[in-house]
């Protein structure tokens, strides 16, 4: 009994150290971020393997989707806090009642129509894209068929911009055939498709496997400023947490800074992510500094062609109405890092 009395005072001091030490801290926050597996999304990948998000008190849990509309259902059901993708679904969302603002673009004009081998032959003969879509269509005997990504999206939204509105393509010469990003890629490669919007690096990997596919549009060739990918907060994120999303705004600045500065850094922080060992470091690399790439952060430069697009989704059905974009927009996280 002596011998455990003694042994429960020798232990007294240690169990008060215990007892007056703070409770363990608490994990990190954790914000959860839906993106494209493109490019444009390049910052949020580079944030990640940088372990700048860690460094910054929080985590940014990274999950894929293959299109926009879809990562709507993220934000919506609240398993997203946080978007990285084109602007056009986020529109969709404003005029449903879901809250999301954008903060901050990290990419412009990053969208091409890029041509099989048989379009960007004929258009190779000169005159417009519209007669050479018109001479592919007859040759074929059927409709030229471009593949991009579900109505609502930015590439839809432009490809269909750049038909009617900049070429004025007959509408019965074309079949728009929606599918993911993967699936244009290979549709493309394959020849199922005549053509496609894509974006880096499926352009470089493309025209890298097959030569004769050629850009018939850059992004400044359709809507010059034409919004890319961009960072969307839900509102939720905005009102709670406003320092993480500060902190996110500045880590987006800085992965661009890298990408400017040192872009065989930032191709192998991508690589990881996107390549997934399938694309090397160096074909990344060339697709982070290939025309298809700029990389923006101010929200401020992409506002008025994004009414423009606004516009258009309301003229083809997309949208009833068009929201005032200052719902829409949030630049005071980029102004703030900027002031």
């Amino acid at each position: 009994m002596r011998r455990a009395y003694s042994s429960l005072l020798t232990a007294l001091p240690l169990i008060g150290a215990l007892l007056a030490a703070p409770a363990s801290q608490a994990a990190d926050p954790v914000v959860h971020i839906g993106y494209i597996p493109v490019l444009g999304a390049a910052p949020a990948y580079i944030i990640s393997q940088e372990g700048w998000d860690k460094q910054a008190g929080f985590e940014l849990k990274l999950t894929q989707f293959d299109s926009g509309p879809n990562m709507i259902l993220g934000l919506a059901s609240g398993t997203l806090e946080a978007y990285m993708g084109g602007i056009g679904p986020l529109m969709v969302a404003g005029s449903q009642g879901i809250t999301v603002k954008v903060v901050a673009s990290t990419a412009v004009e990053e969208l091409v129509v890029a041509g099989g081998p048989e379009l960007s032959a004929e258009a190779a003969k000169g005159g417009s894209k519209a007669e050479a879509i018109a001479r592919l269509a007859a040759k074929l005997g059927r409709p030229v068929k471009i593949a991009t990504q579900p109505v609502g999206s930015i590439p839809d939204t432009v490809l269909k911009y750049w038909l009617q509105e900049d070429e004025h393509v007959d509408a019965a010469k074309v079949q728009i055939v929606p599918m993911g990003i993967d699936a244009t890629q290979q549709a493309l490669l394959a020849g199922a498709v005549d053509a496609a919007t894509v974006r880096e690096p499926a352009l470089t990997i493309i025209q890298d496997r097959l030569p004769t596919v050629k850009v018939l549009a850059y992004g400044k060739d359709m809507i010059k400023d034409q919004p890319g990918t961009v960072l969307g907060v839900t509102g939720a994120l905005a009102k709670d947490h406003p320092e993480l999303v500060q902190k996110l705004v500045e880590l987006v600045d800085k992965a661009v800074t890298l990408i400017a500065q040192d872009p065989a850094r930032a191709a192998a922080d991508v690589e990881k992510v996107l390549g997934r060992g399938i694309v090397d470091v160096k074909t990344m690399q060339r697709a982070l500094t290939s025309p298809a790439s700029q990389f923006v952060v101010d929200p401020r430069r992409i506002v008025e062609k994004t009414k423009t697009l606004q516009d258009f989704q309301v003229k083809t059905g997309v949208l009833k109405k068009a929201e005032p974009l200052d719902t829409l927009f949030d630049a005071s996280y980029y102004e703030k890092l900027h002031k």
